[in-house]
């Protein structure tokens, strides 16, 4: 049989690294607001600053936090997945398939919610945990 444990633990580093770069634009790329988020809400840039002076501003501050948050998140990942997950430490997979779930899962979920541009791209971004986990359990 092929020994499937040191490929999981790669392919659950590459999800994790796909997080640290989505957390780096977030921080230096990601523009306060897009066009898509606009249209979701149904006006215009122009009016949004009319409207709410600073907006901008503040956006941009929240999503440093938030792409500081994304990268930790794939920066711990990467780390658990040459540690704890190729040792298979107890409750590992489970608490791997919980991070996938609560963090690029769910941001996955609220894009397709809000039909955004990028939510075919964050559904890619899940297949490497799926892949990781499913590898995992079938090689015990």
């Amino acid at each position: 049989m092929i020994k499937l444990k040191p490929y999981s633990s790669t392919i659950l580093a590459v999800g994790g690294l796909l997080l640290m770069g989505m957390g780096i634009y977030f921080v230096w790329l990601r523009p306060a607001l897009l066009s898509e988020d606009v249209q979701y809400m149904k006006t215009s840039v122009l009016v949004m600053n009319e409207v709410v002076p600073g907006l901008s501003h503040w956006l941009q501050k929240v999503f440093w936090v938030m792409g500081a948050y994304i990268f930790t998140t794939g920066l711990l990942t990467v780390f658990i997945s040459y540690t704890s997950f190729r040792t298979r430490t107890r409750g590992v997979c489970s608490v791997v398939a919980l991070t996938g779930m609560s963090s690029i899962g769910s941001m996955t979920v609220v894009n397709f919610m809000i039909d955004s541009d990028f939510k075919w791209l964050l559904l890619i971004f899940i297949i490497p945990w799926a892949i990781a986990l499913i590898l995992y359990k079938f090689n015990k």
